[in-house]
């Protein structure tokens, strides 16, 4: 019998597409989530599993979702549901990436806040897997233009979430249209009493896997300061101006506090945004690209709107205010120290707000460790980001690539390759990052240029 704890992907029975696709994306190990899931779902057993984000869960379902796909049969084989938009997106790109080697597997997104008539117009060639939101996939299937007949597995990514956002009864409905010898796989920060409810009515003799919170959290530097509640703002200026990170996710309790506390950073000139869920679609594209960039130094965001933001190198996380969810905080904290690298969490923590810590040291298993603001003697001066962003009116539709870019800036316009950061392509635009002192002649260059051959529109976003 094969070993459920074996940690390298090459012990599974994979197929050699899919390992080449791990090869290329320097997968290795399997986190433990991935080496207590991975498998049954590649024995087709439906599966419930609790871990946190940046546990490596999305590589998991994805794997298993990929290896039962046949990209010969034109229907929707694999549905993921996501609690976001920003997740779906990132559910999406990733699954993409393990699916680089599979031939001709087609997967569309498939969320709320975005035209309805263009996915509509998508789904008449079917994908083989879709990723979205729950009330716009009910919604197209009501509309008769998605079917869910052929679905062979059916995930449903952090559940609670879903479940606090009010979304049990489409999720029901949706499973209940699915067919009954599908593969069901719940992953979940929590495994609440709603969501073992959901599991006993629809998945079949599930096998149930848990990861150790603190396990899954080896470099990250924790610290909690006692402050008072009205110096809160000059507690956190405290921080920046002393260890001057170059890259801090804020995360506040309430969108009004993101919006305010991101003003007031930027009144005192440091680069920052809000990410909150009052944003359009676009607007929510090009800050949370702004930010993995690097052309934006300090993210303000709620937790919902930051869900799925996933970084690979974010040096600092900072809780405005204690959750008063332990899991919540577990996630928030989650998204530095990734990669193998180190990350440091700092909570500012009133008077009101003591009664929270308890729960958060049951949760990790470990007492809190408590500081002493730094004094003043750091630095004064604001943070600003490293890169500036461009916005080429080009994306996906005009089959444009990264690849098409980054050989315009290096060529033509001959800016230095080391000069050039993340480039993100979207449906109708792309964005690319480049270094402050060099993205004038770089922006100078490119409108006087050409990308494949063509002139978009270049601007910059600042």
């Amino acid at each position: 019998m094969r070993s459920w704890c074996m940690n390298a992907f090459t012990s599974l029975a994979l197929d050699p597409a899919l390992l080449s696709a791990l090869a290329a994306l320097d997968y290795t190990e399997m986190t433990p989530v991935q080496a207590l899931s991975l498998p049954p779902i590649l024995d087709n057993r439906d599966v419930i599993a609790q871990a946190p984000t940046g546990s490596g869960k999305t590589a998991a379902f994805g794997l298993g979702l990929i290896a039962r796909l046949d990209p010969s049969v034109a229907s929707v084989q694999a549905i993921v549901l996501c609690p976001t938009r920003e997740l779906a997106d990132q559910v999406s790109k990733e699954i993409r990436r393990l699916a680089s080697f599979v031939p001709n597997v087609k997967l569309l997104t498939l969320c709320g806040g975005i035209p309805l008539r263009p996915q509509l117009a998508s789904l008449v060639h079917p994908p083989h897997v879709v990723v979205g939101t729950p009330g716009r996939i009910q919604e197209l299937i009501d509309q008769g233009a998605l079917s869910l007949d052929a679905v062979r597995v059916f995930v449903l990514d952090e559940v609670d979430r879903m479940l606090d956002m009010g979304f049990q009864d489409s999720i029901t409905s949706l499973l209940k249209r699915s067919p009954k010898s599908r593969q069901t796989l719940l992953f979940s920060a929590t495994i609440p009493d709603e969501i073992r409810k959901i599991s006993r009515s629809l998945q079949r003799d599930p096998v149930e896997v848990a990861t150790d919170a603190g396990a899954d959290l080896p470099e990250i530097e924790q610290q909690f300061f006692e402050i008072d509640a009205t110096r809160r703002f000059d507690a956190l200026l405290r921080l920046l101006t002393t260890y001057r990170p170059e890259s801090t996710l804020i995360f506040c309790n309430m969108r009004r506090d993101a919006r305010e506390l991101a003003d007031g950073l930027v009144q005192r000139g440091y680069s920052a945004l809000a990410l909150h869920g009052d944003l359009e679609q676009r607007d929510r594209d090009e800050v949370l690209m702004r930010f993995v960039n690097r052309s934006c130094a300090i993210l303000v965001a709620t937790d919902v709107a930051a869900r799925g933001l996933d970084i690979e190198d974010l040096p600092a996380v900072v809780n405005w205010e204690v959750s008063t969810d332990p899991d919540v905080h577990v996630h928030r904290i989650g998204r530095t120290g990734r990669a193998g690298r180190k990350g440091q969490a700092w909570s500012l923590v009133a008077a009101a707000e003591m009664p929270r810590i308890a729960p958060i040291e049951a949760r990790t298993g470990q007492a809190v460790r408590w500081s002493p603001l730094p004094s003043t003697g750091g630095s004064e001066s604001p943070i600003q980001a490293t890169m500036s962003m461009l916005c080429i009116d080009g994306g996906r539709q005009e089959k444009v690539r990264p690849g098409d870019i980054l050989g315009a800036l290096t060529g033509d316009a001959g800016i230095a390759a080391e000069a050039v950061g993340k480039i993100g392509i979207f449906a109708t635009r792309s964005y690319v990052a480049i270094r402050r002192d060099q993205a004038a002649s770089a922006l100078k260059r490119l409108r006087e240029g050409k990308i494949k051959g063509r002139k978009f529109r270049v601007r910059t976003i600042d």
